[in-house]
């Protein structure tokens, strides 16, 4: 029967230029969704096309809402160890010794602190600006693949929007964190101390500067971050019932909790 349900949906994306056809498409998917509420003489909740695919869209607006909302505020990154951006790898590699040695912690060891603040609060001030890239997404979301959204389980949701979104997102979010970080004066602190690094880079055991792309750096950890917020948004609303406040959310995800456990 799961069959049935795609094969409606893909009825309903083939006939929908033509307004009549369409109507009778979307009568066909919802009654063959309908349909597939029932099994073993019990009664499914049902579903339309409609309220599939609007319960959906709107649990994924307040995911993207609230989870860029909390990685916007003061702290939401420097002060969560799960999300704190650390220093680059390759600076990290040599951080212990630059803090062992006096006279290298006295001329390195407190730009690193600045950096990692920088970067920190250059990511919380950028997050506003992936809002519009991910509504974007939602928004162009076919009823085929709000279906298979929500009824695929656990992250479905998420790995939707990241294969969707991400190259866009980083895109989109790559010069908004560079107006960010100059907003924090980052390069101000990092080209300095990349410089005393690359200075000493025999001192430290480096064979070659470091060159790191810090601008790419930070967006790539940003939008990892965001992901992760997005993902405990969904998580919520697929186990938690409570919170399901709307009828939409209610009903789409009562039929999708009903669908997995067949």
């Amino acid at each position: 029967m799961k069959s049935n349900v795609f094969l409606a949906a893909a009825a309903f994306l083939a006939l929908g230029s033509c307004d009549a056809l369409k109507q009778t498409a979307t009568q066909m998917a919802s009654e063959t969704l309908n349909q597939a509420n029932i099994g073993g003489g019990i009664q499914k909740p049902v579903l339309s096309t409609s309220e599939a695919a609007g319960g959906l869209k709107e649990a994924l607006i307040q995911g993207i809402l609230n989870g860029t909302g909390r990685l916007g505020q003061v702290g939401a990154f420097a002060q969560n160890p799960s999300l704190k951006i650390p220093l680059p790898p390759e600076v990290q590699q040599i951080e212990k010794k630059i803090r062992d040695n006096r006279m290298l912690n006295s001329l390195i060891g407190g730009e690193l602190d600045k950096v990692v603040v920088a970067m920190n609060t250059g990511a919380e001030n950028a997050m506003s600006m992936a809002v519009p890239v991910f509504q974007k997404a939602v928004t162009d979301m076919s009823f085929a693949d709000a279906m298979g959204v929500l009824t695929g389980g656990d992250g479905a949701a998420t790995q939707y929007l990241k294969g969707s979104t991400e190259p866009a997102l980083i895109g989109a979010f790559k010069p908004e964190v560079k107006k960010a970080l100059d907003g924090v004066s980052l390069a101000k602190i990092w080209e300095p101390t990349v410089a005393k690094i690359n200075k000493n880079k025999l001192l430290l055991g480096l064979d070659k500067d470091i060159q790191t792309d810090l601008n790419q750096y930070v967006t790539e950890k940003a939008t990892s971050a965001l992901f992760v917020e997005i993902k405990k948004e969904e998580d919520k609303i697929r186990t938690n019932p409570a919170i399901r406040s709307t009828e939409g959310l209610k009903k789409a995800f009562d039929y999708a909790d009903s669908y997995i456990k067949k």
